[in-house]
């Protein structure tokens, strides 16, 4: 499969896609500006300044959303009113990355150094009453996490280490038994992911050009070839959840090289995703 051009190259850093029909489409962000953005129905985009850095974001049940900012977490009311929570840590040299919904409605969101320093992130949870916690350490670059269909396991991808991981999930317990789904090559490195109604995972290979599918016994089942290198997300949308969107970053890039980088892809997959989860905090 080959994925085409969505909209012009109109992110520095685009990350985080999400669908969700509280909405009426897709939003993503340009991570590094501090922007969400929204694609609207005639193909332009919306942009809105949410933060020096705005990592990941979910909608609420009621309208607004979750936006993990640079070092905690913002509440956006359904009139677009911002709440900032208090910072969950104080080193400016770290800043949130990627997160998602677990199946009870809580927020996680991972750190990294600016520096990509090995072990400096740490994976949160922000709960339903506000509360954070750390449920993992000893992180390089958080990325890609979401849940099976059925919410009894996750999938979640520290970039470097090359592997995407696969945990059990309790209420109670939270994420356990992490262990090895897809071990890739050097050169392949595993950002943004997301999971389809029959529980393959999709996962976006920065600086590959690339988003693989894998089965939930982590055999590469398909390819979606994407034309700009630095690929960072992807989220199934559309009406019928068929469409694949796909993020991409012109970071560090050279004037001129890679052209369409910055730009937000689709392919129709061939398959369905799954809604959404959001934050019911």
């Amino acid at each position: 499969m080959r994925a085409e051009q969505v909209t012009g190259s109109i992110t520095y850093h685009g990350e985080g896609p999400v669908w969700s029909d509280l909405w009426g489409g897709l939003r993503f962000v340009d991570m590094l500006a501090g922007d969400v953005m929204s694609l609207r129905p005639d193909g332009g985009v919306d942009r809105r300044h949410v933060g020096t850095v705005a990592a990941a974001l979910r909608p609420r049940p009621g309208g607004g959303a979750v936006i993990g900012v640079e070092r905690g977490f913002v509440l956006e009311d359904p009139d677009g009113t911002l709440t900032v929570l208090p910072e969950v840590w104080s080193d400016d040299k770290v800043r949130m990355n990627d997160g998602g919904c677990d199946p009870d409605g809580r927020f996680y969101c991972g750190s990294m150094a600016y520096d990509k320093s090995t072990g400096a992130g740490s994976l949160y949870r922000l709960d339903l009453d506000r509360s954070v916690h750390t449920v993992l350490d000893g992180v390089t670059i958080s990325n890609g996490l979401e849940w099976t269909p059925d919410g009894r396991r996750a999938y979640y991808n520290d970039t470097p280490t090359h592997r995407i991981s696969v945990f059990d999930y309790d209420p109670v317990e939270g994420l356990t038994g992490r262990r090895t789904l897809v071990e890739l090559s050097d050169d392949e490195n595993p950002d943004g992911l997301t999971v389809d109604a029959e529980g393959g995972v999709w996962t976006a290979l920065y600086g590959g050009s690339a988003v693989h599918r894998y089965s939930a016994e982590g055999r590469l089942d398909a390819v979606v070839e994407v034309p700009a290198r630095q690929v960072t997300a992807c989220t199934f949308g559309g009406a019928d959840l068929d469409l694949l969107y796909i993020t991409t970053s012109r970071e560090d890039l050279p004037e001129g090289e890679d052209p369409l980088a910055g730009s937000v892809f689709a392919v129709s997959a061939g398959v369905r995703g799954m809604p959404t989860r959001e934050f019911r905090g």
